[in-house]
């Protein structure tokens, strides 16, 4: 039987929790769905990403109320991708800021990766005709931008630690607090999406960095908050070895001639029993595998997804 387009089936509603890690630092969990925070200034807030449209945003704003008025005054955005941006237009920010090639990767495949997230998964485009259009940012920096929190809030430190996730990946690092924003760059007992990824660079070099800061709690892209050390390197070291081993098996498949389905199958079985109940496993693998094989055959930059797209590598992969 062919397994449902990747996350089309998934429309049971999830439960988000509204967790307040330190003073006036709050992150909102869902099950697996996408993270989403803020951090208090003195007198404003710092938003960090803002859910797939409007509609979603303003619910998860009406949540924040409840525990400050301040104005958002920076809404931040790890990076490209249309679940995690184009709810922006409720936030109503002063400054929209993002890395560099972000902004770059927006004008370069913002319309199609629209189009084919909300087709992957439309449970979370709710009331998708309330998005006004691509989400462009307007301050962006190469390698780390610092925010003054303003009294005693201390400040927030944006940086990119080299590719990941995709090519403009950023975290949000609070010094004073210990505590990380970090974006896709990890996911706390949730499956990765790595379509758009440098997948040996974010093994390496970029989950070092990440690691390197020593955080205390860790907000990652989806899955619960990470709290103490040990939640912390855990999630990051599950991050990183779900990697390795798609690096390792479509490697050998590869190595030895073989194809993208079997790459495919040889990942699948490799990973299945430790990640397959974790959120949208399923759904990001054939995804994964295809950025993969490419990117190990030499395609330095990922292919555009486009719905089309989409839809022939689930048949190729995922369909029996």
């Amino acid at each position: 039987m062919a397994k449902p387009f990747a996350s089309s089936a998934d429309t049971a509603a999830k439960e988000q929790t509204l967790e307040v890690l330190a003073d006036g630092v709050y992150a909102l969990t869902a099950e697996g769905d996408p993270n989403i925070g803020a951090i208090e200034g003195e007198d404003f807030l710092v938003c960090f990403e803002a859910l797939a449209t409007p509609v979603a945003a303003r619910k998860w704003l009406e949540r924040l109320r409840e525990h400050t008025r301040k104005p958002a005054r920076y809404l931040v955005l790890s990076h490209y991708h249309a679940v995690r941006v184009l709810g922006a237009s409720a936030f109503d920010a002063e400054t929209i800021v993002a890395h560099e090639t972000t902004a770059a990767l927006v004008a370069e495949r913002g319309l199609e990766d629209w189009e084919s997230e909300f087709a992957r998964m439309p449970r979370l485009a709710e009331s998708a005709d309330s998005v006004p259009g691509l989400t462009w940012p307007t301050l962006t920096f190469a390698d780390r931008l610092t925010i003054d929190l303003g009294g005693d809030r201390g400040e927030l430190v944006l940086a990119h630690h080299g590719r990941g996730h995709t090519e403009g990946d950023i975290t949000a690092w609070l010094p004073r607090q210990r505590i990380l924003f970090a974006g896709d760059l990890v996911e706390a007992q949730a499956a990765l999406y790595t379509g758009d990824a440098f997948h040996r660079e974010w093994a390496a070099g970029t989950l070092d960095a990440v690691a390197a800061l020593g955080a205390e709690q860790l907000v990652g892209g989806r899955g619960a908050v990470s709290r103490g050390r040990s939640e912390v390197d855990a999630a990051i070291a599950q991050t990183r070895h779900f990697l390795q081993v798609m690096i390792d098996e479509v490697g050998a498949v590869q190595r030895r001639g073989g194809t993208l389905r079997q790459a495919f199958e040889a990942t699948h079985a490799a990973l299945v029993d430790d990640y397959g109940h974790w959120p949208i496993f399923e759904h990001c693998l054939p995804f994964d595998v295809s950025r993969l094989w490419d990117e190990l055959a030499g395609i330095e930059r990922p292919v555009i997804w486009t719905a089309e797209r989409d839809r022939e590598v689930w048949a190729q992969l995922q369909e029996s």
